[in-house]
């Protein structure tokens, strides 16, 4: 087994190597940028230790990594027009570096070439991991257009939150470690185990992130502190607050969602301060805990070792102790 880092690091050198020039360069041009701004490299990573877990060598699975990391930041770009975002990774988003047009074609180009890196498998193993990815590209399509929904609708659950961002964000943490386990030709009740296991993981990370786009170390965040309510986004915060607060803060967070003020400080301390005394902030952090407690429950049934169960473990551990 290798490091988070020694995976990261060994992804990021391949990604170097199929990083190409070709023409038009307005078309390869921004996928390149967009590529190379960074990010965790969380997909991939997982694609490339989940396929070490299961007893071969992690060097295989690098081109269902590589596979997995342009398609996620093809969403990206395609999201960062939908939500007309100046900014991803502190840089400037495509579409503003560029333009729409170059946008939208750059990102359609790279979901085609997601797909041609899993043309380097041969017969079942190919055919496993295109159904897998076109379910999952289409779940993702789906999440995005659940979330796209959800900005002019006052009567969202929170049942229907979470099944959004299962598709939105969770799917493909899941399908990224399922990919590992069909290239280690594990058995269908361990790449479906480890599924589960990516995917109740996956929605822990997003719920932190909500936690932390309005919690978080300012000086560690690197966002925005408050984005989502400067954006009037329905997180899950946003939901329980006006699940389980009383008539008052929910009046106060309607008003404060119907305006955008010039200086939004004085709108996200507020909104802030109704988290906490409605309890939505412990509720948040509870059910954070609750989605990383499934994640680990469906370790004692994977066939790995002690040991490369705690791999998972502290990997999932780590996660959720992040500040970024």
């Amino acid at each position: 087994m290798h490091s988070i880092q020694q995976y990261r690091k060994e992804f990021i050198t391949y990604l170097e190597q199929k990083i190409f020039t070709k023409e038009p360069a307005t078309l390869y041009d921004p996928i390149t940028y967009i590529l190379g701004l960074g990010g965790k490299r969380l997909r991939p990573v997982l694609t490339l230790m989940t396929t070490d877990l299961f007893g071969t060598d992690y060097k295989k699975a690098l081109d269902a990594s590589l596979a997995i990391e342009v398609f996620h930041n093809f969403s990206l770009v395609h999201d960062d027009i939908m939500d007309a975002a100046p900014l991803r990774r502190g840089q400037q988003t495509v579409h503003e570096k560029w333009d729409l047009n170059t946008a939208i074609l750059s990102g359609d180009a790279m979901l085609i070439l997601a797909y041609q890196y899993f043309e380097n498998y041969r017969n079942d193993t190919f055919r496993e991991l295109a159904q897998l990815f076109s379910k999952t590209a289409l779940e993702v399509c789906e999440g995005q257009q659940y979330d796209v929904d959800f900005e002019t609708r006052d009567d969202v659950t929170i049942p229907e939150y979470l099944k959004m961002i299962e598709y939105k964000t969770a799917v493909l943490v899941a399908a990224a470690m399922k990919m590992g386990g069909i290239i280690a030709g594990a058995s269908l009740k361990d790449q479906n185990y480890i599924y589960e296991f990516g995917k109740n993981l996956g929605i822990a990370f997003q719920l932190q992130d909500d936690y932390l786009d309005a919690f978080g170390d300012p000086d560690t965040f690197g966002k925005q502190l408050g984005g989502d309510v400067i954006a009037n986004k329905k997180t899950i915060l946003y939901l329980l607050a006006m699940q389980s607060g009383n008539a008052e803060e929910q009046k106060q967070i309607l008003d404060l969602y119907s305006i955008q003020p010039q200086d939004p400080t004085e709108k996200v301390n507020t909104v802030k301060a109704i988290y906490l005394s409605s309890g939505s902030e412990k509720r948040t952090k509870l059910e954070i805990q609750n989605y990383t407690q499934k994640a680990f429950d469906i370790l004692t049934m994977l066939n790995l070792s002690e040991e490369k169960k705690n791999v998972l473990r502290e990997f999932g551990e780590g996660l959720m102790r992040r500040e970024v």
